[in-house]
């Protein structure tokens, strides 16, 4: 993609559009904006500075685009990785929007003729990381440029505050006091009321609009799994899944195990993490994009700005560190506006751990920080009530409103008189001198005939087999709840034993009942309440995608770069037979009208016809 064609395409886009109504419609193929945009965009191009806060997938990129593409001059754009700039420059030359970016993987050359490009006039946008643009050379550069505006994505990365604090984001103060009259606006989907005041500050905003839109993902539908044979239960998930999905570990180890016991069972997935070699990781994360991997197994060095709309599920196989985080992540999901799932797996002992690595940092400051936010992700995972009411309320958007779209809502937890469960559980740990694991004590349990518990004699405890009825699972799940009501204990000192408390004393006397609930072993398979209503033809769906797949090969850009699958949808529903009926599909601008109408309209014609 030369320099020279994308100059072009934007000359054509521009010639016509100059209001954001009309560039919104003209180039980006939308006939109405979302919650927030106009209002952000309006006043940035009247010369304000902007907090943005809007989720994953809520459209904050038009916030900036549409201003950019009004402006005379260039927009800088600070972005953080590099897989991010470039599929965001793909995503908007598909649109005939003249964007570029500046980082590591460009040769001198290509550098140097981008730099002789921004002097021209060639671009719009200006994709860069912060080290850069902060180096004394480069700001000296853009002091001859004409900078219309600064626009910083991941804006949570600059408050220490934040979940994801990135040391190269504190220089950006500076911005303000060398380009003053220049507006700037700050992105992000993920900040607590302390880390929002912060980035402002941190900024150096001038009497910013701050627009916090809805954190609600609505067609994203949380499940929760208590944690056990973790593998077999992600497995089992996976293989009921249709499209694309992510499933986070938090180790490196872990994610080479899960990638590798889903690949035997024959899943065309990969696993990344920051261990791979660069070309590598490279490499599984194009594929990704392109669709010829499924599922990605990584840690959570993969995905951040990861501009997949069609990713249908993720799965966090252990505990993330914060909400935030858990936020962001699950974000990755459904950017569509499709329905998307997302699946936590839940288990105290990866609690403990992670309190214990939080506590072995060296900044005391940062360690009761994270310290707190990780007691929220907890709270979120023993939540008994709605979760996306959690989820919101972490986000101080507070809703009387049950969302009828999380496990909690769609198969809520049926309590039982748990008090003989409790105390099984409890006198089998007191006889076992507390000194025992949970699976040890499940294994006694249920009375099963181990090398270990025949030589230790625990074969003639009286709780051996009082519990052979239930599952491993079930007990699994009940020993979780008793922790979690303060009756037990895990102690990570010596090897995740269990303890019982002085709560637990009562209990096994009968003197205090145990209310519990019974145990969610898999997750509800009820559909997506209203979302699954769209009426479009999924034979015909299915045609354009392998149209769309063919298209991007051959363009060599992710099939999203072409049309997502909500656009496809649509045109799978409204069925257009000319290129007037095209441009009221959602997501057909002109650009992509020229590119790629007479291709799908043919597809579209020829499956009326037959």
């Amino acid at each position: 993609m030369t320099t020279q064609a994308i100059s072009t395409d934007i000359t054509q886009t521009q010639s016509s559009a100059t209001t954001p109504e009309q560039v919104l419609q003209q180039v980006f193929g939308y006939t109405a904006f979302r919650s927030g945009q106009r209002e952000a965009i309006e006043h940035v191009v009247a010369g304000g500075d902007a907090l943005v806060l809007l989720p994953t997938g809520g459209g904050k990129s038009l916030c900036y685009q549409i201003p950019a593409l009004i402006f005379d001059g260039l927009t800088v754009v600070v972005s953080p990785l590099i897989s991010l700039m470039k599929d965001q420059v793909d995503a908007l030359a598909a649109s005939g929007i003249a964007a570029t970016y500046l980082n590591a993987s460009l040769s001198r050359e290509q550098q140097l003729d981008i730099y002789k490009g921004l002097h021209d006039g060639k671009f719009k946008m200006l994709y860069v990381a912060p080290e850069r643009l902060m180096q004394a050379d480069f700001i000296e550069r853009l002091r001859h440029l004409p900078l219309s505006m600064i626009a910083v994505d991941e804006a949570h990365c600059v408050s220490h505050w934040g979940h994801d604090f990135r040391q190269e984001y504190r220089q950006l103060y500076r911005l303000k006091q060398l380009f003053p009259q220049v507006p700037m606006m700050g992105l992000t989907a993920t900040a607590d009321l302390a880390t929002r005041a912060d980035i402002q500050q941190q900024l150096g905003l001038n009497e910013p609009l701050v627009y916090k839109g809805s954190f609600d993902r609505p067609n994203i539908r949380y499940n929760q799994l208590a944690k056990y044979k973790a593998s077999e239960q992600v497995l089992a998930y996976v293989k009921e899944q249709e499209g694309s999905g992510i499933i986070y570990c938090n180790s490196r180890a872990k994610v080479d195990e899960v990638a590798l016991k889903l690949a035997r069972a024959g899943i065309n997935c990969a696993g990344y993490h920051a261990g791979l070699e660069t070309e590598i990781r490279d490499k599984i994360q194009r594929d990704f994009i392109q669709d010829n991997i499924d599922v990605i197994v990584a840690t959570v060095a993969f995905g951040m700005g990861i501009n997949k709309p069609n990713v249908r599920f993720v799965v966090h196989f252990d505990l993330p560190r914060s909400v935030e985080s858990y936020y962001q992540e699950t974000g990755r999901a459904g950017r569509d506006g499709m329905p998307a799932e997302a699946l936590l797996l839940f288990d105290e002992k990866d609690s403990a751990r992670i309190r214990q690595w939080i506590g072995m940092g060296e900044n005391t400051e940062r360690q009761e920080v994270e310290l707190q936010k990780f007691a929220a992700m907890e709270a979120f995972a023993e939540a008994q009530t709605c979760r996306r009411q959690v989820l919101l309320n972490y986000f101080s958007e507070y809703s009387g409103e049950h969302c009828g779209n999380c496990d909690i809502c769609l198969d809520p937890p049926k309590r039982f008189d748990g008090t003989v469960e409790a105390q099984k559980v409890l006198s089998c740990i007191y006889r076992l001198n507390q000194m025992s694991a949970s699976q040890y004590v499940i294994d006694v349990l249920r009375g099963k005939s181990i090398r270990r518990i025949i030589e230790s004699g625990h074969d003639q405890l009286s709780t051996y087999g009082l519990g052979k009825d239930k599952t491993d699972a079930y007990w699994h799940n009940l020993i979780n709840q008793l922790i979690h009501q303060g009756l037990l204990r895990i102690d990570i000192t010596q090897n995740a034993v269990l303890k019982l408390t002085e709560a637990a004393r009562p209990v096994l006397k009968g003197e205090v009942p145990v209310n519990l609930a019974v145990p969610r072993l898999v997750v509800s398979k009820v559909k997506n309440k209203g979302l699954e209503e769209k009426n479009y033809d999924r034979k015909l769906f299915a045609k354009l995608k392998h149209l769309r797949k063919a298209i991007a090969e051959e363009d060599q850009v992710p099939p999203y770069v072409v049309f997502n699958d909500a656009t496809l949808a649509d045109m799978a529903s409204k069925l257009p037979t000319t290129y007037a009926d095209m441009l009221d599909v959602s997501g057909v601008g002109q650009t992509k009208l020229e590119r790629y109408g007479s291709q799908f309209l043919t597809a579209i014609r020829d499956y009326l016809d037959s």
